[in-house]
């Protein structure tokens, strides 16, 4: 019980700005001469919640609400321009399946190369393995290079590794489209499954506003890059929806 009340994710007073240029060619210079001219976009604007060990959120708001920097920032890929924020736990993100895997590599050996990113042991992973073949369902191709994979196959490896490592914060991104209709089921199951029996913590990132009441009691809705909404499920789905009127 004490470690339900437990904050594992908290963002104080975080904002983070992006530099915008002309083109590529401006931001390389920028490297060098200070003095190239930019605009600024607040991309997060001091935003602060808790989300406490067990909780199921969802994150709601339209492109450009600063969902994906509020999840980047988590994941640890970019970082507060002002502001602090703590994260305690394995993090497990589905947002770019595919990201990490070497081309060349096969998929088991792409297995153990995400294992390692994510921080697992080579021992951790030998006992993930076969569940996470299983799970994939490409046990023919598991042998071969993930170069001759389609697009579809590359993500099942990569949704069914991150679900399977026992992840104690999980991240979700509009990674439920993955593969066919049976396939996403087995998908909404399988992290409703982890999210119900094993306590992680579950952060899910949507437009699909009946999907977000599967798995979460509690939502936030960004507009602008603020938090514009903190609460109950029903209401925060109510409020999401009232902002794509305006």
């Amino acid at each position: 019980m004490e470690n339900q009340n437990k904050n594992v994710i908290k963002f104080d007073h975080v904002t983070k700005m992006y530099k915008l240029f002309k083109n590529d060619k401006k931001r390389l210079l920028y490297t060098f001469n200070r003095k190239i001219k930019y605009t600024e976009k607040k991309a997060v604007n001091d935003v602060s919640f808790e989300i406490k060990c067990g909780e199921s959120v969802a994150l709601f708001g339209r492109n450009g609400a600063g969902k994906s920097t509020i999840l980047k920032m988590i994941t640890g890929v970019c970082f507060p321009t002002s502001g602090e924020i703590s994260v305690k736990g394995r993090v497990s993100a589905l947002l770019e399946l595919t990201s990490g895997f070497d081309p060349e590599f096969t998929g088991k050996e792409n297995i153990y190369l995400k294992g390692q990113l994510l921080g697992l042991k080579d021992k951790e992973i030998r006992e993930l393995e076969q569940e996470i073949i299983d799970f994939a369902e490409i046990e023919e191709y598991i042998d071969q290079p993930v170069r001759t994979y389609s697009s579809g196959m590359k993500a099942r490896l990569g949704f069914s590794i991150n679900v399977n490592i026992k992840p104690e914060i999980l991240i979700v991104d509009e990674a439920l489209s993955v593969g066919d209709e049976e396939f996403k089921r087995k998908c909404i199951k399988k992290v409703n499954e982890i999210v119900n029996k094993e306590n992680v913590t579950l952060l899910f990132v949507t437009h699909a506003t009946g999907v977000a009441k599967e798995f979460c009691k509690r939502g936030m809705v960004m507009e602008r890059g603020a938090v514009t909404f903190d609460g109950d499920i029903d209401k925060a789905i109510e409020v999401y929806n009232s902002s794509l009127v305006k």
